[in-house]
C-alpha cells in the first residue's frame, strides 16, 4: 500500500502556497514554469520574496516541487498527460492561475484562506489521471479522514486521531476498506500504545514494522503524516490535539454535512473543472447553510450565554446567511483567543523553550512533560513575532485585547499564519499607563540597520502621535534580535524623528537580544514577581544610559542592566 499525501512534503506549510501565488501573479513566469531555466527562475522568484531560502539546488527541485504542489491542489492549471483523452484546452492554460488560485490570492483573512484550501481539498480525489500510482478506487482523502474521526467520536466520545495513527493507518487506508475496520485498527494501535511503557519507542517500532510491510523508509510515514496534518488544518475544520487532530467544535455540523457527499467525479473533465474552480461546499446550499448557522447560534447564545439577534438580517440566500455566519465565527474566534490568552501565564516555560529554539536555530525540542515543540525553519520569522506575543500575554496585564496586540494572523490553533504586514509595528501592547511597540527581526548583520532603522522609528513615532494625543501615555519601542548590530543600536540611541511638519520627536527605542529578554522573562516568573512595572523600569534604566555612551558601549551597559535586574529578582534585598 502506498501512503497518500494531501499536499507536498517540500511545501509543508500550505499557507506559503498563497505567498508563492501572489509572487507568481506579478511575474512573467506565470504559465511558463517548465524546463530547468524556468524552474530555476521560479525558485529565484520565491527566494526574492523570502518564501524559500536561496542556496545550492543543482536539480532545480524547489521550483519543480512548488509548481507540482500548486498544480495538485488546482491553484495552477495542471498539465494533462498525453495518454489522457482530455486536451489541455479542455482544462485550462498550463501553469496559469486558476479561479480558486485567484480566490486564494484575494483572501485577506485566515477564514477566507481556509475556505480556499477547503474547496481545493474537497475537490481533490485520488487516484486521478495525474496520480495513477494508486491501486484503489477513487475517493476523497479529506472526507475519508473526517469520516474516520466522526466514527471514532461515536465510539469513544472524542474525534481525536493521534499522530502515529495517522502515520501508519489513516494515510495508508482508502475507501476500499470498511470504515469499521479502519477505526478498529486505529483503536487497536491506541490501546497497545496506552499499555506501552515507552511511547516514543513504541511509535518507532510501529513505523519500522509499517516500513517493512509496505516497502518504505520509516521516516516517510512521519513526513507524510506531518504534511497531511498541516493541510487538513488549513481547511479550518480540524485543530491540533497534542501531535494529532480533533474537530473544531464550531465546525461539527458542517463536517457532518460535508462527508454525506460520497460521490466521485463523473469524468476526468468534471474532476479538473471542479479542482480548478474549487468544490461546492455544504454551505453553498441554503438549507444546509441555515443548519450550520443555527448550530453556531446555539454555541454562542445557549452554550456561552452571549446574546446575538439575527432579526432583521437578510437570510434569503446562502450568501446572506454566510454574512451572518462569518460574524458569529468571528465572535467565537475572539472569545476562544481571549481564553487562550488567559492560559499563557501557565505556559511560561513552554514560551521560554520556543525562545531557546529561535536563539539556537534548532527546529525541535522535547519539554519535560514529553511535549514536543517545533519552529518550522521557513516560518521562523512568524514564530519570532508569535512567541513575543505569547510572552506578553503571559505577563497578563494588557489593556488591549489579544487580537489587537498582534498584527499577524493566526489559525484555529492560535499559531501564526505569516508575519505582520509592514505598515506598523509587529506587536502593540497597551498597559494602563504606558505602551510598548515590539519589533523583531532575525537579520543580524549589517543589513539590519538598513532594513529596520527607518521603519521601526517611523512605527514608534506614529504610536507616539496616536497615544500621546489620546491618553498621554508614553510609548516605548522594544527592538529584539538575536544579535544587535551596532549601527542599528546607534540609530535607536540617537532616537530622533521629524514629522512632516518638521516637528522633532524624541523616541525611546531599546534594542535587546532575544537571549536577554528570555533571561529577564524567566526571572520574572521564577521569582513569582510578574509585574509589568518591572518591564517599564528596565526600559527606563536602559534608556537613561544612552546619552553617556555610543552604541557599542550602550549595548554593553544594556547587558549589565539586564543582568542586574535578573539578580535583583533572583536574590531580592530583604
Amino acid at each position: 500500500m502506498r501512503p497518500w499525501c494531501l499536499g507536498n512534503t517540500t511545501v509543508r506549510s500550505p499557507f506559503r502556497l498563497r505567498d508563492g501565488l501572489v509572487a507568481l501573479s506579478n511575474s512573467p513566469l506565470q504559465g511558463n514554469l517548465r524546463g530547468k531555466k524556468q524552474e530555476r527562475d521560479f525558485r529565484q522568484l520565491l527566494g526574492e520574496h523570502n518564501i524559500v531560502e536561496l542556496g545550492h539546488d543543482d536539480t532545480y527541485s524547489v521550483g519543480r516541487k512548488w509548481r507540482s504542489a500548486l498544480n495538485k491542489l488546482g491553484f495552477l492549471y495542471p498539465e494533462i498527460p498525453k495518454s489522457s483523452s482530455l486536451h489541455q484546452i479542455d482544462v485550462g492554460p498550463i501553469d496559469m492561475i486558476t479561479p480558486n488560485g485567484w480566490r486564494l490570492i484575494r483572501a485577506n483573512t485566515v477564514p477566507a484562506m481556509q475556505e480556499c484550501f477547503l474547496r481545493a481539498l474537497a475537490a481533490y480525489y485520488i487516484p486521478s489521471v495525474l496520480e495513477q500510482k494508486f491501486d484503489f478506487s477513487v475517493f476523497s482523502p479529506l472526507r475519508h479522514t473526517l469520516s474516520i474521526m466522526l466514527d471514532l467520536e461515536k465510539r469513544t466520545g472524542e474525534s481525536c486521531l493521534n499522530f502515529i495513527e495517522i502515520a501508519i493507518i489513516v494515510q495508508l487506508s482508502s475507501a476500499n476498506q470498511a470504515l469499521d475496520y479502519i477505526v478498529s485498527q486505529v483503536l487497536a494501535v491506541r490501546n497497545r500504545r496506552i499499555e506501552a511503557d515507552n511511547k516514543r519507542k513504541f511509535d518507532q517500532q510501529e513505523r519500522e514494522q509499517a516500513a517493512k510491510l509496505h516497502g518504505y523508509v520509516a521516516s516517510t510515514f512521519n513526513d507524510y503524516a506531518d504534511t497531511n496534518i498541516r493541510y487538513l488544518k488549513a481547511t479550518g475544520l480540524v485543530q491540533s490535539k497534542g501531535r494529532g487532530l480533533s474537530f473544531v467544535p464550531e465546525k461539527h455540523v458542517f463536517i457532518e454535512k460535508l462527508i454525506q457527499d460520497t460521490g466521485c467525479p463523473e469524468s476526468d473533465l468534471s474532476y479538473f473543472t471542479t479542482l480548478c474552480e474549487g468544490a461546492k461546499l455544504p454551505t453553498d446550499d441554503k438549507d444546509t447553510a441555515q443548519a450550520v448557522l443555527n448550530d453556531l447560534l446555539n454555541q454562542l447564545v445557549i452554550k456561552r450565554g452571549i446574546p446575538f439577534d439575527i432579526m432583521g438580517m437578510p437570510r434569503d440566500t446562502p450568501e446572506d446567511i454566510a454574512i451572518i455566519r462569518y460574524k458569529l465565527e468571528d465572535i467565537l474566534s475572539k472569545l476562544n483567543e481571549e481564553e487562550y490568552a488567559k492560559q499563557q501565564v501557565k505556559n511560561w516555560k513552554e514560551i521560554s523553550a520556543y525562545m531557546e529554539l529561535l536563539i539556537t536555530k534548532r527546529n525541535k525540542k522535547t519539554l519535560s512533560d514529553g511535549k514536543e515543540i517545533e519552529v518550522p525553519k521557513a516560518e521562523a520569522p512568524a514564530y519570532f513575532e508569535w512567541i513575543l506575543w505569547r510572552a506578553f500575554l503571559a505577563i497578563n496585564s494588557l489593556k488591549n485585547k489579544p487580537y489587537k496586540a498582534r498584527r499577524f494572523k493566526i489559525d484555529q490553533d492560535f499559531l501564526p499564519v505569516g508575519t505582520a504586514p509592514g505598515n506598523g509595528p509587529d506587536l502593540i501592547f497597551e498597559f494602563p499607563d504606558f505602551v510598548i511597540a515590539v519589533e523583531v527581526t532575525l537579520t543580524d548583520n549589517s543589513r539590519q540597520e538598513a532594513a529596520e532603522g527607518e521603519p521601526v522609528r517611523r512605527h514608534v513615532a506614529d504610536l507616539v502621535s496616536r497615544y500621546g494625543g489620546q491618553s498621554g501615555k508614553p510609548v516605548y519601542g522594544l527592538f529584539i534580535a538575536n544579535q544587535i548590530d551596532s549601527n542599528t543600536a546607534e540609530t535607536f540611541r540617537i532616537g530622533i524623528w521629524f514629522t512632516r511638519d518638521d516637528e522633532k520627536m524624541r523616541l525611546d527605542i531599546i534594542p535587546i537580544t532575544l537571549a536577554q529578554f528570555k533571561a529577564f522573562f524567566e526571572a520574572l516568573f521564577a521569582s513569582d514577581h510578574v509585574e509589568v512595572y518591572l518591564i517599564r523600569e528596565l526600559l527606563d534604566h536602559c534608556g537613561d544610559l544612552r546619552s553617556a555612551h555610543e552604541a557599542p558601549e550602550w549595548k554593553t551597559q544594556i547587558e549589565r542592566t539586564v543582568q542586574q535586574k535578573i539578580k535583583t529578582l533572583t536574590y531580592p534585598i530583604l
